[in-house]
Protein backbone atom coordinates (compact mmCIF):
# COMPACT_ATOMS: atom_id res chain seq x y z
CA UNK A 1 0.00 0.00 0.00
CA UNK A 2 1.16 3.09 -1.17
CA UNK A 3 -0.11 7.24 -0.49
CA UNK A 4 1.19 10.23 -2.50
CA UNK A 5 0.69 13.60 -0.62
CA UNK A 6 2.09 17.20 -0.53
CA UNK A 7 3.30 18.57 2.95
CA UNK A 8 2.08 21.88 1.64
CA UNK A 9 5.40 22.89 -0.45
CA UNK A 10 6.47 22.27 -3.97
CA UNK A 11 7.26 18.31 -3.63
CA UNK A 12 5.57 15.06 -3.41
CA UNK A 13 6.27 12.64 -1.20
CA UNK A 14 5.38 9.24 -1.75
CA UNK A 15 4.97 6.97 1.54
CA UNK A 16 4.68 3.05 1.71
CA UNK A 17 3.42 0.69 4.20
CA UNK A 18 6.16 -1.15 6.18
CA UNK A 19 4.56 -3.49 8.75
CA UNK A 20 3.07 -0.69 11.06
CA UNK A 21 5.42 2.05 10.07
CA UNK A 22 5.00 4.51 7.22
CA UNK A 23 8.35 4.95 4.92
CA UNK A 24 8.99 7.27 2.65
CA UNK A 25 9.95 5.99 -0.55
CA UNK A 26 10.42 8.68 -3.47
CA UNK A 27 10.05 12.65 -3.07
CA UNK A 28 9.00 13.97 -6.69
CA UNK A 29 10.56 17.54 -7.34
CA UNK A 30 9.24 19.40 -10.01
CA UNK A 31 7.20 22.01 -9.47
CA UNK A 32 8.45 25.17 -8.94
CA UNK A 33 5.68 26.85 -6.45
CA UNK A 34 3.00 24.92 -3.82
CA UNK A 35 1.42 21.99 -5.22
CA UNK A 36 -2.67 21.92 -4.92
CA UNK A 37 -3.64 18.76 -5.98
CA UNK A 38 -2.66 14.83 -6.72
CA UNK A 39 -4.40 11.91 -8.28
CA UNK A 40 -2.85 8.63 -8.89
CA UNK A 41 -4.50 6.44 -11.34
CA UNK A 42 -5.04 2.74 -9.87
CA UNK A 43 -4.87 0.74 -12.85
CA UNK A 44 -1.78 2.33 -14.73
CA UNK A 45 -0.38 3.60 -12.12
CA UNK A 46 0.05 7.14 -12.98
CA UNK A 47 -0.12 10.00 -10.73
CA UNK A 48 -0.73 13.72 -11.59
CA UNK A 49 0.08 16.67 -9.76
CA UNK A 50 -0.57 20.23 -10.35
CA UNK A 51 0.45 23.44 -8.64
CA UNK A 52 0.08 27.30 -8.37
CA UNK A 53 3.11 26.85 -10.86
CA UNK A 54 0.75 27.09 -13.72
CA UNK A 55 1.81 23.71 -14.59
CA UNK A 56 1.20 19.44 -14.59
CA UNK A 57 3.46 16.57 -14.89
CA UNK A 58 2.34 13.03 -15.20
CA UNK A 59 4.55 10.80 -12.96
CA UNK A 60 5.18 7.46 -14.73
CA UNK A 61 7.67 4.76 -13.00
CA UNK A 62 10.26 3.45 -14.06
CA UNK A 63 10.29 -0.09 -12.94
CA UNK A 64 13.60 -1.05 -13.45
CA UNK A 65 15.26 2.04 -12.10
CA UNK A 66 12.08 2.28 -9.53
CA UNK A 67 12.62 6.35 -9.99
CA UNK A 68 9.40 8.15 -10.82
CA UNK A 69 9.60 10.08 -14.15
CA UNK A 70 7.57 13.83 -15.18
CA UNK A 71 6.01 14.69 -18.08
CA UNK A 72 5.23 18.21 -18.64
CA UNK A 73 1.77 18.73 -19.48
CA UNK A 74 0.85 21.36 -22.19
CA UNK A 75 -1.85 23.28 -19.98
CA UNK A 76 -1.45 26.35 -21.22
CA UNK A 77 -2.67 28.59 -18.22
CA UNK A 78 -2.18 32.15 -17.03
CA UNK A 79 -3.19 31.15 -13.36
CA UNK A 80 -2.92 28.32 -11.06
CA UNK A 81 -3.92 24.79 -11.36
CA UNK A 82 -5.97 24.00 -8.32
CA UNK A 83 -7.29 20.34 -8.83
CA UNK A 84 -6.49 17.35 -10.98
CA UNK A 85 -8.38 14.32 -11.51
CA UNK A 86 -8.06 11.62 -13.95
CA UNK A 87 -11.28 10.34 -15.76
CA UNK A 88 -12.63 6.60 -14.76
CA UNK A 89 -11.12 5.05 -17.92
CA UNK A 90 -7.21 6.97 -16.89
CA UNK A 91 -6.87 7.60 -20.31
CA UNK A 92 -7.13 11.31 -19.80
CA UNK A 93 -7.78 13.91 -17.02
CA UNK A 94 -9.29 17.07 -16.06
CA UNK A 95 -7.49 20.42 -14.50
CA UNK A 96 -9.26 22.99 -12.39
CA UNK A 97 -7.85 26.65 -12.85
CA UNK A 98 -8.03 29.71 -11.76
CA UNK A 99 -8.05 30.87 -15.49
CA UNK A 100 -11.86 30.05 -15.44
CA UNK A 101 -11.32 27.32 -17.45
CA UNK A 102 -10.90 23.72 -16.90
CA UNK A 103 -8.08 21.79 -19.05
CA UNK A 104 -8.73 18.15 -20.45
CA UNK A 105 -5.99 16.51 -21.42
CA UNK A 106 -5.09 14.02 -23.17
CA UNK A 107 -1.85 11.91 -24.72
CA UNK A 108 -0.88 12.93 -28.23
CA UNK A 109 0.82 9.14 -29.43
CA UNK A 110 2.06 11.50 -32.47
CA UNK A 111 3.92 13.94 -30.53
CA UNK A 112 4.28 11.42 -27.44
CA UNK A 113 3.04 14.56 -25.08
CA UNK A 114 0.14 15.45 -23.05
CA UNK A 115 -1.95 18.26 -24.81
CA UNK A 116 -5.28 19.73 -23.28
CA UNK A 117 -8.33 21.34 -24.88
CA UNK A 118 -10.42 23.93 -22.57
CA UNK A 119 -13.47 24.47 -21.38
CA UNK A 120 -14.08 27.98 -20.77
CA UNK A 121 -17.45 29.23 -21.59
CA UNK A 122 -20.03 30.30 -19.25
CA UNK A 123 -17.54 29.94 -16.41
CA UNK A 124 -16.47 32.83 -14.53
CA UNK A 125 -14.89 32.32 -12.11
CA UNK A 126 -11.64 30.19 -10.18
CA UNK A 127 -12.67 26.35 -10.90
CA UNK A 128 -11.81 24.97 -7.09
CA UNK A 129 -13.21 21.32 -8.20
CA UNK A 130 -13.96 19.06 -10.41
CA UNK A 131 -14.92 15.21 -11.05
CA UNK A 132 -16.06 12.65 -13.78
CA UNK A 133 -19.29 10.97 -14.29
CA UNK A 134 -18.68 7.08 -15.06
CA UNK A 135 -19.08 7.12 -18.78
CA UNK A 136 -15.63 9.11 -18.86
CA UNK A 137 -16.99 11.93 -21.06
CA UNK A 138 -19.38 14.66 -18.59
CA UNK A 139 -17.26 15.90 -16.07
CA UNK A 140 -18.67 18.18 -13.01
CA UNK A 141 -17.04 21.54 -12.56
CA UNK A 142 -17.77 23.73 -9.91
CA UNK A 143 -16.20 27.19 -9.04
CA UNK A 144 -16.34 30.49 -6.75
CA UNK A 145 -19.44 32.19 -8.24
CA UNK A 146 -21.38 29.34 -6.44
CA UNK A 147 -22.39 27.30 -9.38
CA UNK A 148 -21.93 23.90 -10.37
CA UNK A 149 -21.69 23.04 -14.06
CA UNK A 150 -21.41 19.79 -16.36
CA UNK A 151 -20.04 19.48 -19.32
CA UNK A 152 -19.03 16.93 -22.03
CA UNK A 153 -15.45 16.50 -22.29
CA UNK A 154 -15.78 14.44 -25.45
CA UNK A 155 -12.28 14.50 -27.05
CA UNK A 156 -12.82 12.76 -30.64
CA UNK A 157 -10.08 10.29 -31.55
CA UNK A 158 -9.67 9.47 -27.88
CA UNK A 159 -13.10 8.59 -26.71
CA UNK A 160 -15.29 6.18 -27.98
CA UNK A 161 -18.87 7.86 -29.20
CA UNK A 162 -20.81 7.97 -25.65
CA UNK A 163 -24.42 5.97 -25.25
CA UNK A 164 -27.15 8.44 -24.54
CA UNK A 165 -27.94 10.08 -21.28
CA UNK A 166 -30.36 12.01 -19.91
CA UNK A 167 -27.80 14.97 -20.57
CA UNK A 168 -28.52 14.25 -24.40
CA UNK A 169 -27.87 12.10 -27.32
CA UNK A 170 -24.72 14.06 -28.83
CA UNK A 171 -22.01 15.57 -26.40
CA UNK A 172 -19.83 17.42 -28.55
CA UNK A 173 -17.09 19.11 -26.97
CA UNK A 174 -18.00 22.07 -24.16
CA UNK A 175 -21.47 21.31 -24.62
CA UNK A 176 -23.24 22.32 -20.97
Amino acid sequence: MEVALCPNSNEVHIYARSGSQWVQTHVLKEHDLLVTSIDWAPRTNLIVSCSQDKNAYVWTLDRATSVWKPTLVHLRLNRAATQARWSPLEDKFAVASGDKCVAICYFDEENNWWISKHIKKPIASTVLCVDWHPNNVLIACGGTDMKARVFSAYIKGVDQKPAPTVWGERLPFNTL
